[in-house]
């Protein structure tokens, strides 16, 4: 189960692409100036089940998968048994936000869980000093893409190499 504030269909400001977006209740991290503080208490969350939610993403075959918040790693168990049944069920890639670093996330076993099934990375507390709204895809400048299967298989954070020009 995860206690979800909403799920956002077809987004494009949660990573590449079109995506559908779950933003999950619950964040610890309280950072002045998040643009989400309504998520910050897990209790104004829809309590929701891996089944209910897996049949709104493959709703859409288009659309890749950003679990948000709130902090999706304050409920590392319940994202990691979703993204476990993305990765089974589909070919869609999935981008996790979450205001704890990547090097933190390695000590815990279910966040660590967490991380082993998701693609992208984007970590680090929002700061407000570090603001800087021509960032792609973060609002901070001390905030990291990673890389993460990159990043575990090296042992070592990568950083995701994203250019839109590119595609």
């Amino acid at each position: 189960m995860i206690s979800v504030i909403n799920i956002i269909d077809d987004t494009m400001v949660d990573g590449p692409g079109f995506r559908t977006s779950i933003y999950s209740a619950g964040c610890p991290n309280a950072c002045p100036g998040c643009h989400n503080p309504q998520t910050w208490d897990i209790n104004h969350g829809k309590w929701m089940e891996t089944e209910e939610i897996m049949r709104r993403i493959e709703a859409d075959p288009f659309a890749d998968v950003t679990f948000s918040g709130g902090d999706p790693m304050f409920q590392a168990e319940g994202f990691a048994e979703l993204a476990e049944a993305i990765k089974a069920r589909t070919k869609k890639n999935i981008w996790c936000y979450t205001g704890y670093l990547y090097e933190n996330l390695l000590t815990n076993p279910q966040q660590l869980r967490l991380l082993k099934s998701i693609d992208v990375l984007v970590d680090g507390p929002f700061k407000q000093a570090l603001k800087d709204e021509d960032l792609l895809f973060r609002g901070s400048s001390n905030q990291r893409l990673i890389d993460v299967p990159a990043s575990l298989r090296d042992g070592k954070v990568v950083l995701l190499d994203y250019n839109p020009t590119r595609l």
